[in-house]
């Protein structure tokens, strides 16, 4: 008989019952004072317990026979006190054999149900699946008396007809098929990659030669741009040598023919003073008394055609009386006198312009003598020519003839007379 205190390991649970509890105390892992002649005392054992569980030729789903083995472990859940007091009514004063008995007949159930519902490829293949459907089902039966699993796992699998052996054999031939489809695959792409790496290789060494030959091109190509730069320079330079030696010949030629201009122009200003000097000599020699004569003689025909107009006049006047018809014999007579006066006149001018063209003429040889006499007084003559015409003596003697050629012009302008003109008719007259 106990009185006082007594105490259980974490692995047992006390159940106390009798007076002061109207329900069993329960004192998982603890102590607590018991009245030992009032009171009565068990222990449960909270140990895990193991379960081998075997279900041998068990037809699945395709009718294969199948023998599966198990291993769960259970105990009883001594933190919840509901579960506790149901292994407590299930299971106290049991030993522990006759608990894991129970228990196993209700796992070895509930693996031939699930074994009976899947196949064996499924069994086989897929083992968690198998083991999470028997361990669902299995756990609300267990809890329904007080235990728990903790744990449920599939050991082995086999049978005595050689399908999974066959199974085995068909996957061992997948397997080794797809080995050597793998090592096929492997050497065909360690040959691909071979071949990459040499088509890289080769590639990068095309590549690399490409880049040497460009390279070179584009040396030859500096050079030769250099080389054409450094011979354009030169004849650049060339050329400027003979442009500048061209343009200072050039230059002397310019001088020199400049200064035969300006000794042409000093000629020519001299010639030209010359003219001028003749043509005031012949406007003194020539125009001037021609047109004094001219004038004299214009006016002596005037005058006697005035005279002779007034002595008809006269005699009409005096032989009036003789008669109209005598009298206009007389003015008839007189105005034809007057006409032959006129034309007379006439004749004088026309006259006026031959004598001025015989003056003239008889001038002309000391025109040409005064216009040489200053060149036959010049020591040195310089003579310009342009290379083309004549040189020399020739050259001066047609400048002299020039200067005289020059002169009908002049007199044509002074006094209206063509010189050249009245020759000519001269000429036909004759």
């Amino acid at each position: 008989m106990v009185f006082g205190f007594i105490t259980c390991g974490p692995n047992e649970a006390l159940v106390i019952s009798g007076c002061c509890h109207s329900k069993p105390k329960l004192v998982a892992g603890g102590r607590s004072f018991v009245w030992g002649s009032f009171q009565q005392i068990n222990s449960i054992n909270l140990n895990t317990m193991t379960l081998q569980i075997e279900t041998p030729r068990v037809y699945t789903s395709q009718g294969v026979p199948l023998s599966v083995t198990g291993i769960a472990q259970i105990r009883v859940h001594g933190q919840n006190k509901e579960m506790l007091y149901t292994a407590c009514e299930q299971f106290l004063g049991k030993s522990q054999d006759e608990i894991k008995e129970i228990a196993l007949a209700t796992l070895e159930g509930h693996q031939r149900a699930i074994m009976g519902s899947m196949t064996v490829e499924e069994i086989y293949k897929d083992r968690k699946k198998f083991s999470e459907n028997v361990f669902k089902v299995a756990s609300s039966d267990l809890v329904n008396m007080g235990l728990t699993i903790v744990s449920y796992t599939i050991k082995d699998i086999w049978d005595d007809q050689d399908y999974l052996k066959s199974l085995g054999m068909a996957r061992t031939s997948e397997v080794q098929r797809d080995a050597k489809i793998g090592e096929c695959q492997a050497k065909s792409e360690a040959e691909i990659k071979r071949a990459l790496a040499t088509a890289l290789q080769k590639e990068a060494e095309f590549s690399n030669q490409t880049k040497i030959e460009e390279a070179k091109r584009d040396f030859e190509l500096k050079k030769a741009a250099y080389d054409r730069e450094v011979q354009t320079k030169d004849a650049e330079s060339e050329l400027a040598f003979e442009l500048r030696a061209a343009k200072l010949r050039q230059d002397i030629v310019s001088e020199q023919v400049q200064i035969k201009v300006v000794e042409r122009t000093q000629q020519i200003a001299v010639a030209e003073q010359e003219i001028i000097r003749q043509e005031k000599d012949l406007d003194a020699k020539v125009r001037k008394p021609a047109e004094a004569e001219k004038y004299r003689l214009e006016k002596i025909a005037e005058a006697n055609r005035k005279a002779m107009v007034l002595a008809a006049e006269a005699e009409a006047e005096k032989i009036k009386i003789v008669g109209e018809a005598q009298a206009a014999v007389i003015v008839n007579k007189s105005k034809a006198e007057a006409d032959v006066m006129a034309k007379k006149a006439e004749a004088w001018r026309e006259y006026k312009e031959a004598a001025t063209v015989n003056m003239i003429m008889e001038v002309l040889p000391n025109v040409v003598k005064e216009v040489s006499g200053p060149l036959c007084e010049t020591k040195k003559v310089t003579m310009v020519s342009s290379g083309n015409g004549e040189v020399g003596a020739a050259k001066l003697s047609g400048e002299v003839l020039n200067i005289v050629s020059t002169i009908p012009k002049i007199v044509k302008s002074m006094t209206g007379v063509d010189i050249s003109r009245s020759v000519n008719e001269m000429k036909t007259i004759k």
